[in-house]
């Protein structure tokens, strides 16, 4: 952990990567999609609550129950990705305490107050959704995460009945550089940090 990673890995992870808006037909397999996980799944969460879940939907019969739930502009993007991830957390992760975080279990009581235990899931299923979005990359995969789509209908449809809660949605797949905008900027050091 103690060198750097070189350029090109600096590239693939941040420098060159884009968000993409449109993707080949090629597919993403199944055993991919596990490989995928596998490496994100590493990433740190507090207290190792580990509350995403995600769904990865593959099949047109999948993808045609989320499309009603997207905003105009979105419907259009995720048409020709290879997978749709909902990127969601579980309500109920501090049931997997006792396993996740053994040498104290007990800190499953951490969050009985219902108000902190959605806090910390999305707070840390979105680090982990960040995670999946990197992991894509190092696996040569393209990503397009999306806000825009009607979170409630997202969860009736996928979620019903079950503690699962949607927080973005995430194409993967292969990229291409259709409707890809201009790099867009970002905000210098001066104006986003401070050295206290």
């Amino acid at each position: 952990m103690s060198e750097p990673l070189p350029p090109s890995a600096q590239d693939q992870l941040f420098l060159a990567a884009r968000t993409r808006n449109a993707f080949s037909d090629k597919p993403a397999p199944e055993a991919l999609l596990r490989e995928l996980y596998d490496l994100a799944k590493w990433g740190p969460t507090s207290g190792n609550v580990c509350p995403a879940r995600f769904v990865f939907l593959t099949t047109p019969e999948a993808k045609a129950r989320l499309a009603p739930h997207l905003s105009r502009t979105n419907r259009a993007k995720h048409i020709g990705a290879a997978v749709q991830a909902i990127v969601a957390y579980d309500l109920r992760f501090a049931d997997r305490i006792p396993e996740l975080f053994p040498h104290n279990p007990g800190s499953a009581a951490w969050f009985d107050d219902p108000a902190v235990a959605e806090e910390t899931a999305f707070r840390n299923g979105s680090l982990q959704g960040a995670y999946l979005i990197l992991a894509a990359r190092t696996l040569g995969l393209d990503c397009g995460p999306m806000s825009g789509f009607d979170r409630a209908g997202v969860d009736a449809e996928f979620f019903a009945g079950t503690s699962w809660r949607s927080n973005f949605l995430c194409n993967i797949g292969y990229g291409t550089d259709e409707a890809l905008f201009e790099r867009l900027p970002r905000l210098a050091f001066e104006d986003a940090c401070e050295v206290l």
